[in-house]
Parts: C-alpha cells; structure tokens; sequence
C-alpha cells in the first residue's frame, strides 16, 4: 500500500471514527467498546425509504469498527485485526456515501417540487359553450387518415389573445392578413384558430354513450372541461380497460378542449375523399352510422413531416426537437400511456416567438391508457391489437409471440419510434420505410446508418440508445431526455467524474433553477424543455444519464487515442 493510499484511508478513518460517535458521552463509547449494540439515530426530515440503511449500516459500521479495537487492545492477530479495520472502515464510507446521496437526493427532490406545481397552462379558459357541431364556423379540411377527417374551424371561444406567430388567437373582424408560407398557413390559422376532427363510425352504434365508449381513446388528452357534465359520468371502458379521466396538460401533448357527439354533417371534400364512411342518408351506399364523435383541439400549421420536407433543421435546433419529442412520451408514460402510433405524420407543429418548432403528440386512437400505469398488454391471442404503425413498431412489440401468461412491455415502445423519428428530423431517411428499409423484428445495431456528422456525438449516443433491440438495455425516455438535457445545458458540470463531479451537478441544478425562476414563465420552447426537466428531477434517473454521458465520452476518447 502506497503512502499516499494509507494516509488517505487513515483520514477517512478518522472521519469515520468521529462521525461514528467516538466524541459523544463516555456511556456510549464503553458500550461500543463493549459491543454491545447502540442503534443510530437517523435524521429528522429523512424519507423513511433512507432511514433504515442509515441506521443498518451506521450500527454496522460501529460494531465491526469495536470489534477491530477489542482485537487490537486483547492482542489479536495483525491479520484477523487488519480485516475488521478495513471492512469497518469500508463500511463507514459506504455510509458516508449514501449521507452524499441523500443530500443530494433532497436537493433534486425539492427543485421537482418547486417546478412541477407550475402546471403548464392551456390557452383556453372555462367556457360553457361549444358543446355542439352549431358552434362552429367549418373551413376546408386540413388532414385525413384511417379513422378521421379534420378542419379547420373557428368559434366565438374565449381565447386569450397571443401576438405569437402562428398561435392560438380571438378571431376578430379587423386582423390583418400576416405571412403566408407553403406549410406554415399563418392567414388561415388567424381566421381559422380551430381544429375539428370528425371520426369516422363505422360499428360504433348512433347512442352517444356506445360511441363515447368505443372512441375512449380518443378522449385521453381531453381537458377537464371537454365533456359536457353528464358525459363525466360514463365509465369509459375501451378495448383495454378503464383509462384515466384526462391526461394532464403538457406543451408536447396535444390538448382536446371539447369533445361530443353529433349527427354527421355533409362537410366539404366528403363525397370525393371519403364517400364509404358517410351515412346512408348522405350516401347510399355509405356504411356509416348517423351520429359520430367530434373532437375541438387547436390549428396547427401542419404536421413535423410537412415541415420536414421545407425545411432542414440545425444541429440545436434538431436536438431539441427530438427533446421535445422525449418529454411528450415521458409524460404520457407517467401518466399510464402509450401512443403505439407515434410517427412523423402524429406529430403536430408550431413556430414559437422565437421561430423554433414547437411539436405535440397527437392522434390517440391507437393508444394504451391504463389506470395501473404498467403498460403491459395480455397478448394470449393474435387477434389482440398490438398497435398502429407497423414499420415502426419497436422489436418487442415486433416479435411477441401470443401465449398464456405473455404480456407485451410498451414501457420503452414509444422512446424506441422516437430514434426511428429522429432520422428524418436530422435530414436523413428514416432507415424503417420503403422496400428496402429495416426490420424491427430482425435489423441489427451495426446495421443503422450514421447521422449526419454535424449532429453532436451525444444526441448521436442518444439516437442509438433509444433504437437498442433489448428493451432492457434501451434507456427509458426520461433518461435519454435527461442526457439531452445534460449535453445542451451542463457540460461544465460534467466536467469531473465521480462524487466531485456530482457534487458540481446539483450545484448547477440549483444555479439552473435559479436561473429558470428569475426568467419568469417564458413560453418558448427551451423555457418549456427547461421547466420539465426541473419539473422530473430524480436522482435514480440523473445519476444512470451522467454513466451514459460518462461512458460514451469515454469510449470516443478511448477511439481517438487508438487511432
């Protein structure tokens, strides 16, 4: 043993000793020495999740550290003496270490409640209108799928006014014309702020209660106001049990003000686009039936995928669209969620005031809402849905095989279609479409493409955890958002390694915080990524980012010095 390691041992020694209650009244000490078993006093104010290890491994510590001296003073064998030292000590330092945690721990854990009780708030406020299709202005549609039509729609709501380009505003008779772009359709969206999307109901029956239950999933992002009062009453059990009352508001989610049920009516583009799903009394041979569900959410300029094929991302600028993309799924995944459809076309978007893209998840007709939050699916039949997209279903879901007692995990499912996403958000194709695309059930790691080498080496690193074949090695969006977060804002604090360096990280957790609060309640989007991230604060989930950060920085030194 080198001098340097002994006098460094001797000293944590020390500290141990005096810690450990070596200078605390003689009654104690004799019974120390003794052996005899004095249990700690855990702290005031501790979670009671700490407390026992504090008080098993401070008694511990002290019990095998008496042992060593009883030894030492009765003359036992250097050897024997030796080992009770060391593990005690050893013992003392894993203590030391959690006292480091904990505080560290009560650190993030205050900062995550400081920040998530500013709840983001919705643009809309309480109204007690807008309950039936007669409300509405209809404009032309602006989008159509599998299962819905959408248009563009206005309404005498009231809106809080907004000077932001191409946000929510009061439709007014005065408004000037503004911009226009080829996917940013500011003049419609001034005229046009809403958005109506009808669903299309093929077997759903015309009461409005056996649509509501059949179309549940599509109520998962609703307001506590979207439902009239009588319709709050109805258990709304879809294909897979209860869901929650609503998801709570989030800036990456999209958000249902009004949804209710109403005749079909004969909308602009109907007889050309979509004839067969029309009522017999619009169309005879339509299979429709007469009454469907509509859903009010706000206009948005168009779809990430629109926006993609105009415009081409910066690095920052790409990063933190796909952070954004992150915190949307992470939120929903807290809340018992998973989308299971999630694509660039499901992906809505905005410019914010400082022109950057502002995305929210929407389309939820393909979703697993469950109330325990376990996102696991019985899959004993192949006649259970496993979900939408098909090319960009992550490999378990891909791969499961149906049989008794086998549940699918769609826990990390959406994080892994956000690294297929974050291809076409850098520029690149997405490696899982066309003829000659990928596999999710059978590609390789090795076999992904590069991103383009402007994008940073760790949004590099995250796009690769995210698209891990083993679920349990993919890191869940919480951390691969946390990673992000870490390499856009907190390089410094990564600077050292170890309890010094995390020591540094909480210090910059705090100077953020501070930072955020003095700022005020900006409603651009790194103001809104930098508030959740505060707002999700967990020590578990910041110490697995800074390994991954760690390893990966590790491994590039390690190549550069190879070469």
């Amino acid at each position: 043993m080198s001098v340097r390691h002994a006098v460094s041992r001797g000293l944590e020694w020390g500290r141990s000793v005096y810690r450990l209650g070596l200078l605390k009244p003689v009654v104690r000490i004799a019974a120390r020495f003794r052996g005899e078993r004095v249990p700690a006093r855990p702290q005031a104010g501790l979670p009671s999740r700490y407390r026992y290890f504090r008080t098993t491994l401070s008694g511990l510590a002290a019990q095998v550290q008496s042992g060593g001296f009883r030894r030492f003073s009765a003359g036992g064998s250097p050897r024997n003496r030796a080992v009770f030292l060391a593990f005690g000590l050893g013992v003392g330092l894993i203590e030391q270490r959690l006292e480091e945690d904990r505080s560290h721990a009560a650190t993030c854990q205050g900062i995550q409640e400081l920040f998530s009780k500013k709840r983001f708030q919705s643009p809309l406020k309480p109204l007690t209108s807008g309950y039936r299709f007669e409300d509405y202005s209809i404009g032309k549609q602006i989008g159509k799928g599998s299962n819905a039509a959408v248009y563009e729609a206005a309404a005498p709501l009231a809106f809080s006014k907004k000077t932001d380009t191409c946000s929510v505003v009061e439709v007014t008779e005065d408004e000037g014309e503004g911009e226009t772009s080829p996917y940013l359709r500011c003049c419609s969206l001034r005229n046009f702020p809403l958005a109506v999307k009808m669903m299309w109901n093929i077997g759903a029956g015309s009461s409005s209660d056996s649509i509501l239950r059949s179309m549940s999933q599509e109520l998962v992002p609703a307001g506590p106001h979207a439902l009239k009062q009588e319709n709050k009453q109805l258990t709304l059990d879809g294909h897979f049990g209860v869901l929650p009352r609503t998801v709570p508001a989030h800036p990456n989610v999209i958000r249902v003000y009004r949804a209710f049920t109403a005749e079909v009516p004969l909308l602009p583009g109907a007889q050309e686009e979509y004839p067969a799903v029309l009522p017999a009394r619009l169309n005879p041979d339509g299979i429709g039936y007469n009454r469907t569900l509509f859903l009010v959410m706000k206009n948005y300029p168009c779809t990430l995928r629109q926006y993609l094929e105009g415009n081409t991302p910066g690095w920052r600028q790409g990063t933190l669209m796909l952070l954004q993309l992150l915190e949307g799924v992470d939120h929903l995944c807290r809340q018992g969620v998973a989308h299971r459809d999630l694509k660039s076309d499901n992906v809505l978007l905005e410019l914010d005031s400082d022109r950057s893209p502002r995305l929210v998840i929407s389309d939820f007709g393909c979703c697993l809402a469950q109330s325990d939050g376990s996102l696991q699916l019985p899959f004993n039949s192949v006649w259970v849905n496993r979900g939408g997209n098909a090319c960009l279903m992550a490999p378990e879901v891909a791969t499961a095989v149906p049989g008794q007692d086998v549940f699918i995990d769609y826990s990390k499912a959406d994080a892994w279609a956000v690294g297929t996403i974050s291809y076409e958000i850098f520029g690149e194709a997405n490696p899982f479409y066309g003829a000659q695309g990928l596999e999710s059930r059978s590609f390789q790691e090795k076999q992904l493409p590069r991103l383009p080498a402007a994008v940073p080496a760790d949004v590099q690193m995250v796009v690769r955890l995210l698209l891990r074949t083993n679920s349990e090695k993919r890191p869940s969006a919480r951390v691969a958002a946390n990673i992000l977060h870490l390499s856009l804002w907190g390089k410094k604090a990564l600077a050292n390694q170890g309890s010094a360096g995390m020591r540094e990280l909480v210090d910059w957790l705090l100077c953020q915080s501070a930072m955020v609060l003095l700022r005020g309640c900006g409603n651009t989007v790194e103001a809104e990524l930098q508030r959740c991230f505060l707002a999700h604060l967990e020590l578990e989930d910041l110490h697995t980012s800074v390994g991954f950060l760690l390893f990966g920085r590790e491994q590039r030194q390690a190549c550069i010095l190879s070469t």
